[in-house]
């Protein structure tokens, strides 16, 4: 299908020669030329933005030339213009847990167009869809030989529903592919392989276009793309579908906060010690909605694989994108990963023919900039329960005994012996270390040194204690390609490090049971039992039910802390354990130097292992090509599926939109405090029988064993809506030293939210959430959205949203608001007992509007105060009139 390319009224399009053709392009320069502003000067990542409406610029009807001028006035302003412009990504990527749910979501808008009497065929991506299986494997088995193909035998058995699912969306969509289980983390696949920097398709003229490799993705690191100077960044499943149907992407023209990076790495440090630091300062400095670009010289120094790590944590620094221009170490880069000489010489002429090159004299302007010096870089981990809660190694081991004084209070010193076991169990004790994919795993550096302090200790007679669940799970085959080449894995599996499986596993909480043993003494001791991984997300109940204390590490440190296990140790100073001469072993002792991981990153990693990997990535294994699934243009709803089932958002809707109305006599559902992440909000591991979700699935006699978890059933919203704001560790302010999904029902008793919730919906009573800052914080999970809207909820009042959440609110007809004038929930000394009435919504809603809001206490008492409408858009505006994106974009279609 080719791309549809703009009016160009400002003859703007050029052709350049590259790869021994001619190739047409949208020239920033001859933009400038023409009057339109001065451009020469903007962040290479805003040019992507600035090309981007060069293209597709249509006199007005969605790009204006004055969309264009806006950006020069950006840099007139000093980075500064937040006008909203509609931009148009080339392409979405997607994993399977929040995929699913969009091809749902598809699938049942085949079902409602034909209702409305159009045409089933016309609901298909309209831009290249790549969906990724990478977040369903769980560590079940480990520690063993057999621990990968054990975990892919049971990843099937309990997936194959949503398999087949997936299986039959290949076929009914077009523009629509799947990468198969067991080949790697959408992440890793899209750097390594699905990644061009520069796109190239033909338009509607016939002619061959190149333009900037661009993306929005259903997980929010999406942005680690970021380090190959691709745009990109998570959106929730929401709003990716509405971009694949066509609808561009509304935003406001970004600020850009330039990061510039000096000097170089020093020994005994690696990437993901440097990124821990960057995510400290960056959220420091605040960048919610903003670009970071990253300059200056000390990228000279900077593999595009330590550039690729600190680029997937643009969602734990809170930037919409984390950006590196294009430079010579691209090209590197994209050689070594064996894409093709032409690509690689297009994305050198276009870069440097459209100011997009990161040369000696780059220099742009930006809204704003902070500096590090790389060389000050020290060895760290983030922890207990934020990526930004960064801690020096050398301080790691006062600051958990602090957090168990402060945080946790509870004694360090309590011993609850294991059963059957010659250890006791006590806290502090690591119970799980994971070098897990995503953030780290696509760094062949950390990776090799990983496998060299295995090397190393298993050398001088060290191993895991054995209360330490171990795992890998690399993020792509071309990691177990050069362990395997480079005789690391031996390494690695003799110390538990075994291969557990290709895909997102303990960051996500697909880190399986522990030892039933262990986990009986944690609980028995209530103790607080930690977690070390190489991941990038360790917020509250994610990792493990078990464990309440979990730390963020490079893989090297992950195998550190399982041969100390125990976070009561100073590995800079105390020894790791007693080494088969009797001799203390200290962490000097083991590390490998940088120069010993260069030469093995050197003579393992190379071209042909990552042409061999990909060569036949749509393909997968036997156990792929032997799921048998339907056909058709609409999809055969399986009536006793407990994974998918055709959601309810288009049953009896309308030919015409509605209205938005005022929000009258609105029950609290909860009161939430500071940062409620989506994980919070709509958890992603497992759960219980005694939950509504494990009551749900009882009832219809699957077996506890057989839950699987929140994410693996995203397809189906019985189970989705009773999951919702049911996290283990979620705190209602509503009820005084409780945890867990629960709340005041009508009668004011005690019960679950999904129970509340219904009650109220029976009784007609509309329902509102009150949250503290950075609400929605986190994963772009459509189902932190799409179950608030099915729990009844109307809007959520809170002191500031992360991005992605709340657009997706504005998606699934949920209105976002804020407090004005310095209040919260606590100045306002709101216990959730209160009535809510919010008008100022009919006849007219403005983006941004302050409106009246009336709260009535128990005894009848009130006040008003105003809030802040974060409908940030005219089109979100639409979108609410509509009830949701989904159903705006379903009667566009059906209309045509």
């Amino acid at each position: 299908m080719p791309i549809v390319t703009g009016k160009d009224s400002a003859g703007t399009r050029r052709t350049l020669k590259a790869g021994g053709r001619e190739i047409a392009y949208y020239s920033i320069p001859a933009a400038q030329a023409a009057g339109l502003g001065t451009f020469d000067r903007l962040p290479a990542s805003l040019k992507v933005v600035l090309e981007n409406m060069l293209r597709f610029e249509d006199d007005g009807f969605t790009v204006s030339t004055d969309d264009i001028r806006a950006f020069g006035e950006w840099g007139a302003n000093g980075g500064k213009n937040p006008r909203e412009i509609a931009y148009r990504p080339a392409r979405v990527l997607m994993q399977d847990f929040t995929g699913v749910p969009a091809v749902v979501d598809l699938a049942a808008m085949r079902d409602g167009i034909k209702a409305l009497g159009g045409d089933a065929r016309k609901i298909n991506p309209l831009v290249p869809v790549d969906l990724v299986i990478d977040h369903s494997v769980m560590i079940d088995e480990f520690g063993t030989p057999r621990a990968f193909q054990k975990n892919v035998d049971l990843e099937y058995q309990r997936n194959m529903e949503r398999y087949q699912f997936l299986k039959w969306g290949q076929g009914a969509f077009d523009n629509f592919r799947v990468v198969p289980p067991g080949t790697g983390i959408c992440h890793q696949v899209n750097l390594e392989y699905l990644a061009q920097t520069v796109w190239t398709d033909t338009d509607q003229t016939g002619a061959e276009v190149a333009y900037p490799d661009t993306l929005v993705g259903t997980d929010s690191h999406t942005t680690m793309v970021n380090g190959l100077a691709v745009l990109g960044w998570g959106v929730g499943g929401i709003e990716a579908e509405a971009a694949m149907l066509g609808q561009p992407v509304s935003m406001l023209i970004p600020e850009v906060v330039g990061f510039k990076l000096t000097g170089a790495m020093v020994e005994g440090t690696t990437a993901t010690d440097l990124v821990l630091k960057v995510v400290q300062m960056l959220r420091q400095k605040g960048v919610v909605g903003k670009f970071v670009e990253f300059w200056g010289d000390g990228l000279d120094n900077l593999p595009l694989a330590d550039r690729a790590t600190i680029a997937n944590m643009a969602p734990e620094y809170g930037a919409t994108c984390g950006f590196f221009p294009i430079d010579d170490e691209t090209l590197r880069y994209l050689r070594q990963t064996g894409r093709d000489e032409d690509r690689v010489a297009l994305v050198e002429a276009y870069a440097k023919e459209n100011g997009m090159w990161r040369g000696p004299d780059y220099a742009p302007i930006y809204t704003d900039t902070l500096e590090l010096d790389m060389s000050s870089i020290v060895p760290a981990i983030s922890g207990p329960k934020r990526p930004q809660d960064y801690l020096p190694l050398s301080d790691a081991k006062t600051a958990f005994a602090r957090e168990m004084e402060t945080t946790f209070k509870r004694p360090r010193d309590k011993q609850v012996p294991v059963e059957g076991e010659d250890y006791a169990m006590s806290s502090g004790k690591v119970v799980i270390a994971s070098i897990t994919s995503c953030t780290n795993t696509s760094n062949p550096y950390v990776l090799i040194g990983a496998g060299l302090v295995a090397r190393k200790a298993r050398a001088l007679g060290l191993d895991r204690k054995p209360w330490v669940k171990t795992s890998l799970a690399p993020g792509s085959q071309v990691v177990s390609e050069y362990l395997e080449a480079s005789g690391l894995q031996e390494d690695l599996d003799a110390i538990g490090f075994n291969l557990v499986g290709y895909g997102c596993t303990t960051c996500i909480g697909n880190s399986g049971p522990l030892q039933p043993e262990i986990s009986k003494a944690i609980a028995e001791g209530d103790l607080v039992a930690t977690s070390v991984l190489s991941g990038n997300r360790n917020f509250e109940g994610r990792i493990s039910p078990d464990v309440r204390a979990n730390y963020l590490a490079s893989p090297p440190l992950v195998v550190a802390y399982a041969l100390a296990g125990d976070m009561n140790i100073d590995l800079t100073t105390e020894p790791l354990g007693t080494g088969k001469d009797g001799q203390p072993v200290y962490l000097k002792d083991i590390w490998p130097t940088n120069q010993e991981i260069a030469e093995l990153v050197e003579a393992t990693v190379t071209r042909e292992a990552f042409r061999a990997k990909y060569a036949d990535v749509f393909k997968g294994d036997e156990k792929w090509q032997a799921v048998e699934t339907t056909t058709g243009e609409t999809y055969d709803w399986p009536p006793s599926s407990t994974y998918i089932q055709n959601p309810p958002y288009f049953r009896g809707m309308s030919q015409e939109p509605g209205t938005i109305s005022n929000i009258a006599g609105a029950r609290v559902l909860a009161v939430l405090g500071d940062m409620i992440t989506t994980d919070h909000i709509s958890p992603a591991g497992s759960f219980k029988p005694t939950t509504p979700a494990g009551k749900y699935l009882t009832e219809r006699q699957v077996a506890p064993k057989d839950f699987n978890s929140y994410g693996s059933r995203r397809g189906n919203h019985e189970v989705m809506m009773r999951g919702t704001f049911a996290n283990i560790r979620i705190r209602n302010e509503m009820l005084e030293g409780v945890e867990g999904g629960y709340t005041k029902g009508p009668d004011g008793a005690e019960t679950s939210i999904y129970d509340a919730s219904m009650a109220y919906q029976a009784k007609g009573v509309p329902l509102v959430v009150i949250g503290g800052k950075e609400y929605g914080a986190g994963s772009s999970r459509d189902w932190a959205a799409k179950g608030t809207n099915l729990l009844g909820v109307k809007a959520v009042i809170a002191e500031s949203f992360e991005r992605i959440h709340r657009s997706n609110l504005v998606g699934m007809g949920v209105i976002p608001f804020e407090f004005t004038g310095g209040q919260t929930r606590s100045s306002l000394g709101l216990t959730g007992d209160e009535v809510i009435s919010i008008e100022g919504l009919e006849g007219g809603l403005k983006p941004l509007s302050i409106v009246p809001c009336t709260i009535t206490a128990p005894d009848g008492t009130t006040r008003t105060i105003e809030l802040k409408c974060r409908v940030d858009t005219a089109v979100e505006v639409e979108y609410l009139e509509n009830g949701g994106v989904l159903h705006y974009v379903l009667r566009n279609l059906a209309q045509s």
